[in-house]
């Protein structure tokens, strides 16, 4: 009897029926653990602190009455929809604890809605429409996802671009290679250009970047084993020319922006 047949053998003897089965049963994958929703609660306080900080130093500050109603309603809210639509048990991103993915979502989302007046000022217009067009819906289950959609659609002066709104806090500031391809087709079918706009908390700094013009021989194209070996576009030192306690730069004078 050879290798493959004994140990398939072996394994059947166990009682598993497959690789897989045997697999979770011995990793204990196939015990789900309980949300920790104290836990939770923990983790909801810590993205209020964030911002807290994130506030007493920022450009153009929130007052603290509006600074509260920014963490009900972009924190506190949204954590409160997402759980009672039943979100929570499908936030497994990369076997994760749904703890931990909630924790970085809510943490990316508010980001996202604390900058969103500084957003408008970068692009130095009287008149700036934003749209959110994300793919996130906290109403249902079935098309909550991470999409490679950009979340937003800016109108500025007659002309329309995608804004991509990312946030790092450890530091690594990537973009995954999902979401350049999606922008390269958007251009090539709308002529609209993908700008990401990503917040280095951990360093205070914020980058502008036209992702339809990144190419595929692009020497910022590598591989993260941490990321189970996704391919991703590191962000350039050069490209973070918004410190995030100064007013955001005009955007048609950002290198890393392409007017064109």
């Amino acid at each position: 009897m050879d290798y493959a047949d004994y140990s398939k053998q072996f394994r059947r003897a166990c009682g598993f029926n497959s690789k897989e089965a045997a697999k979770d049963f011995l990793a204990a994958k196939d015990i789900t653990a309980e949300i920790d929703y104290n836990y939770i609660d923990n983790l909801n306080n810590r993205i209020i602190n964030i911002f807290q900080r994130l506030n007493t130093i920022a450009y153009s500050p929130m007052n603290l009455n509006d600074l509260e109603e920014f963490c009900a309603k972009s924190i506190l809210l949204k954590y409160k929809r997402i759980r009672e639509n039943g979100l929570l048990p499908i936030l497994n991103n990369q076997g994760r604890r749904p703890e931990h993915v909630l924790f970085s979502w809510l943490r990316g989302s508010a980001t996202a809605d604390y900058f969103i007046p500084r957003i408008n000022e970068l692009f130095q217009e009287k008149s700036v429409v934003i749209q959110p067009i994300g793919e996130d819906d906290l109403s249902d289950p079935t098309t909550f996802k991470r999409g490679p959609r950009a979340d937003y659609k800016i109108i500025a002066n007659k002309k329309i671009a995608r804004i991509e709104v990312q946030s790092g806090f450890q530091g690594i500031n990537d973009i995954k290679q999902h979401k350049v391809l999606e922008a390269r087709k958007v251009f090539d079918t709308t002529n609209e250009r993908t700008i990401c706009i990503h917040f280095d908390i951990f360093n205070g700094m914020a980058a502008v970047i036209d992702l339809s013009s990144i190419s595929d021989d692009d020497i910022h194209w590598v591989t993260r084993q941490q990321m189970e070996g996704q391919t991703v576009f590191n962000i350039d030192q050069n490209c973070f020319k918004w410190q995030l306690r100064q007013a955001p730069p005009l955007i048609g004078n950002l290198e890393c922006w392409a007017v064109a």
